[in-house]
């Protein structure tokens, strides 16, 4: 019986070293022929691809570290990008490194099938009729000739990645200190973005993520910065040493003074809401209400000048072509454009297509997320938008509310606070698409969603 069972692992064994053997010929002979480029990031993807099947969670810290801090590549011509003027399809490293993770993510799955794919959340439902009413409207505006070759699909896949760092997240949080390994590593992300955004300050410029090109993304990291102040003003409310504090503070100091460089008017108008969440939510307000009070007070003097000026920019404007007046007010041809593109979806272009929209990419570009999901994916995806939103904003609320936990708490606090802010921000920005946004988003969604599955108190209820 031994024998026989040594002789069956020695023939397994041979049979799996031909193989490595001769995958290892293929691959070598191909490597000849490719360039230094090619080879070193096929041999990086089989490095992330083997860490993934091995260890998620360590796949997870390098997504993480590539979403603010990994390059983006512009491919084709079909489409205006979020925060960009001029059209074309944008890949990212962490596109590619998603994808990578991702499928051995699934090929884990497969073989351990007490893993799941898709955890059983709150969101699903919300995430998955969004993604289907996106695919079937572009299916339809390819097949009536309003969306343009495979760019609507590449957009829809896009959002899809969203969810997969969702899902990856739900299924890969298992306990507390996961969480905060987790949020240190993105709080980190955040601390490098803001030195190399600082280093950008003297030359001038408005301020963007690193890796961005020439014209970069100033917007996109005004939201990014915003959202994530959020979470450090929700920590510092109500967890932390004195040690961990003070970290926190010179993260917070160093979020503001980037966020000032960005010139981002869209991000500064969504600290309102942010801090209306925050006043309404936390118990004591006074700790709150009090600086802020002097905080405004003393704005005219402590707020630099040229960022005094953007602000005012939006009124004050020198007379050009383009300017929407309203009442006696001329604003600036940005704020004219965004009102002006709500305008004509609102009031003639969405019904034209009323019910399942031009399909993704098939309407003009609009740099604001509403209308644009109206003209996309019509009345029925703006519905189902509205429904995953409100999902999301119930669930943390509903855990903010019932947790005791001091970290919990202060994460939840700051996740809703960033929430509100995020809706504010797409009022005039594609918030809910924009990559650098949204995945370090969805990835703090997933967990919010689980701190009720990992919190004991919250166990004890449901028991």
């Amino acid at each position: 019986m031994d024998k026989t069972s040594t002789q069956k692992f020695d023939v397994r064994t041979l049979f799996l070293l031909l193989i490595i053997v001769s995958i290892t010929m293929a691959v070598g002979m191909m490597f000849v022929k490719m360039s230094t480029t090619l080879v070193v990031m096929i041999t990086l993807g089989i490095i992330v691809a083997t860490i993934s099947f091995l260890n998620t969670e360590l796949a997870l810290y390098i997504l993480i570290i590539s979403m603010l801090l990994g390059p983006q590549f512009a491919v084709g011509g079909a489409e205006l990008v979020p925060g960009r003027g001029r059209a074309g399809v944008t890949l990212r490293f962490d596109d590619f490194l998603l994808i990578i993770i991702g499928l051995s993510w699934f090929f884990k799955t497969a073989i351990h099938k007490e893993l799941g794919v898709f955890a059983d959340t709150p969101l699903n439902r919300g995430i998955g009729y969004y993604f289907a009413i996106c695919l079937i409207s572009t299916l339809i505006g390819y097949i009536m000739g309003r969306v343009k070759g495979l760019t609507g699909i590449f957009f829809v896949l896009k959002y899809f990645e969203y969810f997969v760092v969702y899902f990856m997240a739900v299924n890969q949080l298992q306990e507390k200190k996961q969480i905060e390994r987790f949020l240190f590593i993105i709080l980190v992300v955040c601390f490098i973005v803001c030195l190399i955004a600082i280093y950008q300050i003297p030359s001038g410029v408005r301020v963007s993520a690193p890796f961005e090109g020439a014209e970069g993304e100033p917007n996109t990291l005004g939201g990014y910065l915003v959202f994530i102040m959020s979470i450090v003003l929700g920590l510092l409310l109500n967890y932390g040493t004195k040690k961990q504090k003070g970290y926190l503070w010179v993260l917070l100091f160093l979020i503001v003074i980037v966020l000032g460089a960005t010139h981002s008017r869209s991000s500064w108008v969504s600290l309102v809401p942010m801090v209306l969440t925050l006043i309404h939510f936390n118990k004591n307000k006074a700790i709150i209400v009090i600086p802020l009070f002097f905080i405004v007070l003393l704005s005219p003097f402590i707020i630099p000048h040229n960022i005094k000026e953007r602000a005012m920019y939006t009124v004050d404007q020198p007379a050009e072509e383009g300017q929407m007046v309203v009442g006696n007010i001329r604003l600036d041809t940005s704020t004219s454009a965004r009102l002006g593109s709500w305008k004509i979806v609102l009031s003639s272009d969405f019904l034209k297509h009323p019910i399942i929209g031009y399909g993704i990419t098939g309407y003009l570009f609009v740099d604001a997320q509403y209308p644009r999901v109206l003209a996309e994916t019509g009345l029925i995806g703006l519905l189902v938008f509205i429904y995953l939103l409100r999902t999301i904003y119930k669930n943390a609320r509903d855990t903010y509310r019932k947790t005791t936990d001091p970290f919990y708490k202060g994460l939840t606090l700051g996740y809703l606070a960033g929430f509100m802010a995020m809706l504010a921000h797409g009022i005039g920005a594609n918030t809910f698409i924009i990559v650098r946004i949204m995945e370090p988003f969805w990835f703090l969604t997933a967990m919010v969603i689980m701190i009720p599955v990992l919190t004991p108190e919250t166990l004890e209820e449901k028991e």
